[in-house]
């Protein structure tokens, strides 16, 4: 059950000139779904990502890195991402990375151009070895269908456990230029910074410099994806990637201190938050979707650090499920988020525009039924002040239902 989910309309989701889709049923894991992704890229464009901190990273994370790597020298720039979903790829050895380069070569092959211009993605059960015959025989009817407008289906076919296609589209005036970002999500459960498990495509049109795109990356990620948790697992394939076509007329970002890189970074961020946040509207099971707000701490860190401690105790996140205002666990998380000098006394708890403890304890005049009131809405902010500096940070959480368990105790049934 998504929390809030919005409608997409397939037809608000814009082509990005210089970027086609295409995908195929290839029966990787389940009959008659979409399951195999092809995006090609003109040439021209500039690829960045980042990844899982996940040690035990999945083979096509692995591949993914070594290719990006040799596109930064210029050695091969990258023309294709090729994604699969019902196999994750991971737990697999030097058979899961011979699987992964196999799959790149078979669709270079058939786009004619390198092995190392292709970026592997794959999403599903670990520890299983990928059918990469299956995989391979799919490629044709993917590239077949590779057109501008495939968005929505593009969406479809990273889905595994989602319940809903993820995907937005954005576009804004620059200087006079229009530009132009979309992109898709996947991800319900095994969600957890850093990265949330999940995979993020986003393309725009904008020209950027590499250096310039593999810091607006990491700076989107980190305050959009980087911001969510359905259940505390960090995934082993965790990937966000930006594709920048360069066929806007607007000139090329060669800065992140320009007016056009600002106007360019919010739209970004806007949409990256979107499609995080329809990651956690679909969690597994959720029937909540809650935002996290920790304010007036020393660092950004520190903040991160309390909403994290309070977004995964599944104690919190089940008490909110039942709709029960059993609220002292909210500040046993805060306490042991682990900042050693943190005083108590100083502490605010709000549940929306509801105080529930200051100065160590309850507010004398907050009453449980306000609480109730508070948790029973589907869309809640718990919001934490920690009076100890300016820095604030959110994140986005929801609760954890009886779904959750039936649906990952029969993941791979």
């Amino acid at each position: 059950m998504a929390v809030n989910f919005p409608s997409i309309d397939p037809a608000s989701l814009h082509p990005v000139p210089g970027v086609t889709l295409g995908w195929a049923e290839a029966n990787l894991r389940k009959p008659n779904r979409k399951d195999v992704l092809v995006i090609a890229v003109d040439d021209g464009a500039t690829v960045s990502g980042v990844f899982t901190m996940n040690r035990f990273c999945a083979a096509p994370v692995t591949v993914c890195r070594e290719h990006l790597a040799l596109a930064r020298d210029g050695a091969a720039p990258i023309r294709a991402l090729l994604v699969n979903t019902g196999n994750a790829n991971a737990g697999t050895g030097e058979l899961g990375l011979a699987h992964a380069r196999d799959s790149c070569a078979e669709l270079a092959r058939l786009l004619r151009i390198d092995a190392q211009q292709v970026l592997p993605f794959s999403t599903g059960v670990i520890l299983e070895p990928l059918p990469i015959e299956r995989l391979k025989a799919g490629l044709p009817q993917a590239v077949a269908q590779l057109a501008p407008a495939h968005w929505y289906e593009a969406a479809q076919a990273i889905m595994t456990t989602d319940t809903l296609p993820k995907a937005a589209s954005r576009q804004l005036d620059i200087d006079g230029h229009t530009v132009t970002l979309t992109g898709i999500s996947k991800g319900a459960g095994m969600i957890k910074p850093n990265m949330a498990t999940m995979l993020g495509f986003v393309a725009t049109d904008a020209a950027i410099t590499q250096p310039v795109l593999d810091a607006l990356v990491k700076d989107v990620a980190d305050q959009s994806f980087n911001c969510i948790t359905v259940d505390g697992d960090t995934s082993t394939n965790d990937s966000f990637i930006v594709v920048a076509s360069a066929r806007s007329t607007l000139p090329t970002i060669t800065s992140t201190q320009s007016a056009a890189y600002r106007a360019l970074r919010d739209a970004l961020m806007q949409l990256a938050q979107t499609l995080a946040q329809l990651i956690v509207r679909d969690g597994e099971g959720a029937t909540k979707f809650m935002t996290v707000r920790v304010e007036a701490g020393r660092s950004v860190d520190e903040c991160r650090q309390v909403a994290y401690a309070i977004g995964h105790s599944p104690l919190v996140k089940t008490a909110f499920y039942a709709s029960d205002p059993n609220l002292g666990r909210i500040l046993a998380a805060i306490g042991y988020a682990g900042i050693a000098d943190l005083d108590v006394n100083r502490i605010e708890l709000y549940l929306d525009d509801v105080l529930v403890a200051k100065a160590g304890g309850r507010h004398p005049d907050y009453r449980e039924e306000d609480g109730q009131r508070v948790m029973k809405q589907s869309e809640i902010t718990i919001r934490v002040c920690l009076a100890r500096g300016d820095a604030q940070a959110t994140l986005w959480t929801c609760d954890l239902s009886h779904d959750y368990v039936s649906i990952n105790a029969d993941y791979r049934s």
